[in-house]
């Protein structure tokens, strides 16, 4: 089975949902050409398709492991990282002064979706190393940038994030590592992390820890962490590579899936690190960092989903099986009904998570353009609906290919395992989807509801100036959004916060297919109601619009019938 990159899905939106051509360096002028996002768009797909594809299942076959306390990773990935390094595609959005391209963060974010959906384990690798860049970029000291960034945007180091310790995981306020100032102004850190991703590599020079720690006499929690840059080896007064520094990887984690990939447990005894911020401001800092990354495994559970729904569709194009369901049809069980509505309800799905990512990341990028708050508050809003439902999308589209691909499906040789086992972690690293949820609720809606309120308003604009295209989905789409903006007055009203909490979830859900719902019905308006992304918009409205009602229902349930069974009877409920 091959993998075929979106390019002409990234096309339709950069021209008919995003105006992308505004966006360019801080000043906004001379902005950046359609034309050339084409050709980045096409070069991104040879590379993805032509030499990142080839290595999904040597990854998955051959996991990293620990040989005589080195990291080994599948061989094969060296020459894929190769390209990306040549292709100078790691730092496209880095600044040109440290070697980048100043590109807009969506067309890094749609390259990054190619290279996760050709191969997730590698692309892993990419994305941290991003996300690095970025923290830096917004945080580090001049000379931490000039020491650093060069060789990460040229992808001869890499980039990781030190966060979770064994007695703190999503509770980052009580970690313990500590970090102790050094005569020369660095700091010696001390204290072990758990689940770092690419937490070693044998084809980079260097591997560069982001690790949040605590100074001497720190506020206890949250308030008192520090972020520290502690590399692999040491740079020399030249920009080149020194001794080794007090870490080392102790063992690597035994995974469901991404097996290319190590996941480190790191040990670091005295290394010597570099602030980024100011002490005790840590945690905001690499929320850069974390922020980045919860879009951009948004991607990556859009990747997945893309790849594994090519891979079904492509099966049951050829796949010969029973009567045929249509006199005049293909004869293969494409014909069937059932797997006609499983692989439409996917590349709808699939559609409408990657343009609500695209969005995301296009408010990103305006906020950074512009310093517009109303652009920053928007990209807020997004970033949990994004990660939440693009890796919901992967995992859900995922699934079903195998269902679509029956016993073949489930047997490991044809791959399309992989993309189950591979895309589940993207709902729990970068926070777990449950977390997201609570974020959107909480955090997000803090101004009173004030951000989601012009999101909804914005929808309804939309649906009205699409009302020449057809009169039947604007009424569902104007009823649904109504609908909708009840529940988020239920939410605002509550004051005992677990309220939300509990319908937390299905609201982010009502949210998300409400917004996938706008960016169909303005495809449906771009070809006029006809084409394909019209017909597919149609399956939208039929399939998935209905379900924003029910998701709100949920959502006002309230936490009063989860509560009406003890923790004891629920967690002895075999013995009752």
């Amino acid at each position: 089975m091959t993998y075929r990159a979106p390019v002409a899905d990234y096309r339709f939106l950069f021209r008919e949902m995003l105006d992308i051509g505004s966006l360019g360096k801080p000043s906004m002028d001379p902005g950046i050409e359609l034309d050339d996002c084409d050709r980045i768009l096409e070069a991104a797909g040879i590379l993805a398709e032509e030499k990142i594809a080839p290595l999904q299942s040597h990854g998955d076959l051959n996991p990293a492991r620990m040989e005589n306390g080195v990291v080994r990773t599948p061989p094969q990935f060296a020459d894929g990282y190769k390209a990306l390094t040549e292709g100078a595609w790691i730092g496209m959005s880095a600044a040109e002064e440290f070697g980048g391209m100043a590109l807009p963060g969506i067309l890094q974010n749609a390259v990054c979706e190619m290279i996760n959906g050709a191969c997730m384990a590698l692309g892993l690798n990419v994305l941290l190393t991003q996300g690095q860049i970025e923290a830096l970029s917004n945080h580090a000291s001049e000379s931490v940038k000039k020491m650093f960034l060069p060789n990460l945007v040229s992808g001869n180091w890499s980039g990781t994030m030190n966060m979770t310790e064994s007695h703190a995981g999503s509770d980052i306020g009580a970690l313990k590592t500590k970090a102790e100032p050094d005569s020369d102004g660095t700091y010696r850190i001390t204290g072990q992390k758990i689940y770092i991703s690419w937490g070693d590599c044998d084809f980079v020079e260097n591997v560069c820890h982001l690790v949040l720690a605590r100074l001497p006499g720190a506020p206890e929690g949250s308030k008192g962490i520090s972020l520290f840059l502690v590399p692999k080896r040491l740079p020399d007064a030249d920009g080149g590579l020194g001794h080794a520094n007090s870490l080392k990887v102790v063992g690597l984690e035994r995974k469901l899936g991404i097996h290319g990939s190590p996941t480190a447990t790191m040990e670091f005894a005295g290394a010597k690190g570099w602030i980024v911020g100011a002490p005790n401001s840590g945690l905001r800092v690499m929320f850069d960092m974390m922020n980045y990354a919860r879009l951009a495994v948004g991607f990556q559970g859009v990747a997945v989903a893309e790849a594994a729904a090519g891979q079904a569709a492509e099966y049951a194009l050829g796949r010969v099986q029973g009567r045929p369901a249509r006199s005049e049809g293909t004869g293969t069980v494409i014909e069937h009904a059932d797997v006609r509505r499983t692989l439409l309800k996917m590349r709808a799905q699939i559609f409408a998570a990657r343009a609500i990512c695209a969005s995301c990341a296009f408010a990103e990028d305006m906020a950074a353009a512009t310093g517009d708050e109303s652009w920053r508050s928007r990209s807020a809003l997004l970033t949990p609906v994004a990660k939440s439902f693009g890796s919901d999308t992967g995992v859900e589209v995922a699934l079903q290919a195998i269902q679509i691909m029956g016993g073949a499906g489930y047997i490991e040789d044809s791959g399309s395992a992989q993309f189950l086992r591979d895309v589940l972690v993207t709902t729990i690293y970068e926070g777990t989807n449950g977390i997201q949820a609570m974020d959107l609720v909480a955090r997000k809606m803090a101004d009173g509801g004030e951000s989601l309120e012009a999101l909804i308003t914005e929808l309804e604009a939309s649906a009205s100036e699409c009302r020449s295209a057809d009169d039947e989905p604007v009424g569902l789409l104007k009823s649904e959004i109504a609908r909708f903006r009840k529940t988020a007055g239920w939410m605002l009203k509550q004051g005992d916060m677990n309220q939300r909490f509990a319908g937390s979830r299905s609201f982010l859900r009502a949210l998300a297919l409400l917004l996938g719902a706008d960016f169909h019905l303005r495809a449906f308006a771009a070809e006029a109601g006809n084409g394909r992304r019209s017909a597919l918009a149609r399956v939208y409205f039929n399939r998935f619009v209905p379900c924003i009602s029910s998701c709100c229902n949920e959502a006002e349930a309230g936490d009063s019938d989860l509560y009406s069974i003890s923790a004891e009877d629920l967690g002895g409920w075999a013995d009752a």
